[in-house]
């Protein structure tokens, strides 16, 4: 089996990779914020050195939740990705898989194939991660496979994202306004992210691959499951928040080269997911 360097291993998605790769024997080099800041070449170079891997699992962005999507951040962390494959190859690597996004394609479309649907990005952010796909592929130094990460959720992740905004506050028996959730979306749970990326680092993949469910679900039905697992539907407040402009209505991933090429298909269905994230928020807001 390989040693893996994993960044941004103590984020939300790298928190969940680990485990598997380690369950596969993998020997792995968790590195995350407290290892260094990888917007320094020094401390890639360093890294990259003491790792010694031949696989990498690139995981670490800037991700603050709303100010991601246009934060000038983004051009930093592509000249960082950069410097780290160029130092991983140089080290001897051979296998790399980076964290993309759905943000990379044209959202205009409702159903996103990595073959059929165009690319382009309405982000900064999913500008950023596009150009850095272009460039590492271009190079062709290494066996390089692109996972484009669907709407996820899970134990753990941001108050301030959608799932566990309006957890957090229903367990807290507090209102939780949200827009009218027409909005159809393909949520995936975190644990089922992690798995993913350690599968498709296991298999001899290359190019863009889905990490989505395959699945389209209304944002009005994930809330409404939210308040019905919390107890406390009465909360959910549908339609105190106005639509942002420019949302689109429909956004699935087409998972077939995750499923048939991979040979990865989600564990975790959604009631399923959601019950475990509010069972997380409520333990969580008993030790707060």
């Amino acid at each position: 089996m390989s040693r893996v360097l994993v960044t941004g291993a103590t984020g939300f998605i790298g928190s969940h990779v680990v485990e598997p790769l380690r369950a596969a024997g993998h020997e792995v080099r968790a590195v995350g914020s407290r290892d260094g800041d990888l917007l320094e070449p020094r401390v890639i170079e360093g890294l990259v050195e003491e790792a010694r891997a031949d696989a990498l699992v690139h995981l670490a962005w800037y991700a603050e939740p709303g100010a991601f999507w246009t934060s000038d951040r983004n051009l930093r962390w592509v000249g960082a990705s950069l410097d780290l494959l160029h130092a991983f190859a140089a080290a001897g690597g051979r296998r790399a898989v980076v964290a993309g996004t759905c943000a990379e394609y044209d959202w205009s479309h409702a159903f996103l194939s990595e073959r059929e649907t165009p690319l382009a990005p309405s982000t900064l952010y999913g500008e950023c991660k596009l150009s850095l796909h272009r460039i590492a592929q271009r190079w062709g130094a290494l066996s390089l496979a692109w996972g484009r990460v669907f709407f996820l959720y899970g134990p753990g992740e941001h108050p301030a994202r959608l799932v566990s905004s309006v957890a957090s506050a229903l367990v807290r028996g507090r209102p939780a306004p949200c827009s009218s959730g027409e909005q159809v979306r393909d949520f995936l749970h975190v644990a089922d992210v992690g798995r993913a990326f350690a599968a498709l680092l296991d298999s001899h993949v290359e190019g863009p691959v889905n990490v989505a469910s395959g699945e389209g679900v209304s944002v009005r039905e994930v809330v409404t499951t939210l308040g019905e697992l919390a107890g406390r539907p009465d909360l959910v407040q549908l339609g105190a928040v106005p639509q942002r402009p420019g949302e689109p209505p429909e956004l699935v991933g087409d998972i077939g080269r995750l499923r048939d090429e991979v040979g990865f298909t989600p564990a975790i269905g959604l009631r399923e997911g959601l019950e475990r994230t509010v069972s997380w928020w409520l333990e969580h807001s008993r030790q707060t």
